[in-house]
């Protein structure tokens, strides 16, 4: 008892100094009130550390929010609190905010009737949220203070990742009434970021661009990262699992990481602009994926140091890949630069927010986020341009092409046109000498020769009318190719042609075993008028083309005709065999050079 008296002795200095407030207060900010003990082994107890109260060790703090950073010590909080009543009737009943949802435990001691000190509510990550007094995203305490006289409350915190104390004390309804600032930037915030999401899958459905896949991809561990940070996630989808409260955040910034630089890989087509920078993003991959797994395996607090450190290389390396692009005349690049901005200016904020180098306050703690919803919007204006910027280049694309397959149409015209006169040439010139070699054939019938010797001339009348032949048969391509055939019309006798033509085709047919016959209407006149060259030429196609293909059996040449009014008498040809012959094709592919 005596100890106690010396200790109440040694606190009353500091408790005549404590904060007043009565029923009319709404928000009571207890930054620069309170004071502050940083306990490095983490390992003081309450008694140990009234003990070190007594002896002066608390330091006062004198800024809006303690931030202390990344530290593995753990810091007690001593606050003095004096409520003035002016009726019994005023409330008593206060809420005790730490406005930092990722803090890993928060204890709070306050004294009994015997003015000893225990525990008497405790908070944060690493306990299920069930077990919270008051179950909000934020730490919230009710305290019941007694009127007109001070009362001094201890907290202790402890966290592997950042330590910040946003501590405030509230009026139970003006507390629910400030939420709703809260939530309606949340909720704009997070509705931008959903309605982004469905946007672009249904985008990425519809034109299977793998941007949009990796934009969707990280639209969503970005926006569960937000979600982790902000409470959100403890509260409403993983209440009662404290582990994985800790390891989301490592894990989720990883994952952003990874799908933010395969996003910007894709997106600016890095690889076309600068080497260097898409090997450092796809070293940023692998390093998202190191903290990824390192959010599972490893300590905690070296798995969020990690992921830190991957979001600042993160955001500087995609700004300059941005930045490289744009200067190198990439379209899109623009959108993409100015949203990335946003986020950078936003992020910035937020991780020196976290690192102890800037205020806590409202638009530290949303500058990042309002800077990623302004950064998805844009960036989804940025896909739609570039969907824009590639039906453009497509576009030029075919027009190019087009102008390309013109020229090379009118080179490939005037290259046939060469080819047919160039054939033209050729056969008109074969046909003199060749008309000289026939008839000088013909004359060495007219003499004697021995049984070898026409054996000889045969042989070369035969193959001197076949080479004969062939340079009608060019030279008639060549005018057809040309479009300059021309018909003649003159009188010439219909059975001379078809002896002709059995002459020549009959022992062909002979030679591969088929029989070859002529079926001549009788009714059909011995002269008719037309172009029997070209209609000798004609079914001479035909019936070569049947011999060949008929294994057995038999070739007919069948000819009849009709009398016309306008034209005369038309004659009609038919070529029959018993051959394998063939169905008639689905295309053009009939009339095709070197097809069978």
């Amino acid at each position: 008892m005596r100890h106690f008296f010396i200790f109440i002795l040694g606190l009353l200095p500091t408790l005549v100094g404590a904060i007043e407030f009565d029923q009319n207060t709404r928000r009571l900010p207890l930054g620069h009130v309170m004071a502050v003990l940083e306990d490095a082994d983490r390992d003081a107890t309450i008694e140990d550390v009234l003990a070190l109260d007594a002896t002066g060790r608390f330091v006062d703090h004198h800024d809006d929010v303690l931030n202390a950073g990344y530290s593995r010590s753990a810091f007690w909080l001593r606050v003095d609190l004096h409520y003035r009543v002016s009726s019994p009737s005023d409330r008593s009943r206060w809420w005790l905010e730490l406005a930092y949802p990722p803090l890993d435990r928060l204890e709070v001691y306050l004294p009994d009737a015997q003015g000893d000190y225990h525990l008497a509510q405790e908070s944060g990550d690493a306990i299920p949220f069930s077990q919270r007094q008051i179950r909000q995203r934020n730490h919230l305490f009710e305290l019941q203070l007694p009127p007109d006289q001070p009362q001094r409350i201890y907290l202790r915190l402890e966290s592997q990742g950042s330590i910040q104390a946003p501590l405030t004390l509230w009026a139970p309804v003006a507390y629910l009434e400030e939420q709703s600032a809260h939530i309606y930037v949340l909720a704009t915030i997070y509705g931008v970021l959903l309605v982004m999401l469905i946007y672009n899958l249904f985008i990425y459905l519809s034109v299977r661009d793998r941007s949009y896949l990796y934009y969707i991809l990280y639209i969503g561990s970005f926006g569960l990262y937000q979600v982790s940070v902000n409470g959100l996630g403890v509260q409403y989808f993983w209440p009662e699992s404290p582990w994985w409260a800790n390891a989301s955040t490592p894990f989720l910034i990883g994952a952003a990481g990874l799908f933010g630089c395969q996003f910007a890989r894709s997106f600016l087509r890095i690889h076309e602009h600068s080497r260097w920078i898409d090997r450092t993003l796809i070293a940023l991959m692998a390093l998202g994926v190191l903290t990824m797994v390192m959010a599972f395996t490893s300590n905690y607090a070296l798995a969020l140091r990690l992921a830190t450190f991957l979001a600042l290389c993160f955001i500087l390396v995609v700004f300059v890949a941005g930045s490289v692009a744009w200067y190198r005349g990439m379209r899109v690049a623009r959108y993409f630069m100015i949203a990335w901005t946003a986020f950078l200016i936003g992020a910035q904020i937020n991780t020196l927010m976290v690192l102890g180098y800037l205020p806590h306050n409202f638009f530290t703690m949303y500058a990042g986020q309002i800077g990623s919803a302004v950064e998805v919007a844009l960036l989804s204006l940025a896909l739609a341009d570039r969907i824009n910027a590639m039906r453009e280049e497509r576009a030029m694309m075919l027009q190019e092409t087009g102008h390309k397959l013109e020229k090379l149409n009118r080179e490939l015209a005037e290259s046939n046109h060469l080819k047919d006169q160039f054939l033209a040439n050729v056969t008109h010139e074969l046909r003199t000498p060749m008309h000289g070699v026939l008839g000088s054939l013909e004359l060495m019938q007219t003499l004697e020769l021995s049984g070898e010797l026409a054996q000889y001339q045969r042989i070369a009348t035969s193959s001197a009318r076949e080479m004969m032949r062939l340079v009608n048969d060019i030279l008639a391509l060549t005018e057809l190719q040309a479009g300059k055939l021309q018909v003649r019309r003159e009188p010439f006798g219909l059975r001379t042609m078809v002896d002709e033509l059995y002459v020549v085709y009959g022992p062909r047919a002979a030679v591969r075993g088929l029989s070859f016959e002529l079926e001549i209407a009788s009714h059909l006149p011995d002269m008719l008028e037309g172009d029997a060259a070209k209609l000798k030429q004609s079914l001479g196609y035909l019936l070569d083309n049947a011999i060949k293909f008929t294994p057995q059996g038999r070739v007919v040449l069948a000819l009849a005709g009709r009398e016309e009014a306008q034209s005369g008498f038309m004659l009609e040809a038919d070529v029959i065999d018993t051959g394998i012959g063939f169905e008639a094709p689905a295309d053009d592919s009939l009339y095709q050079y070197f097809r069978q």
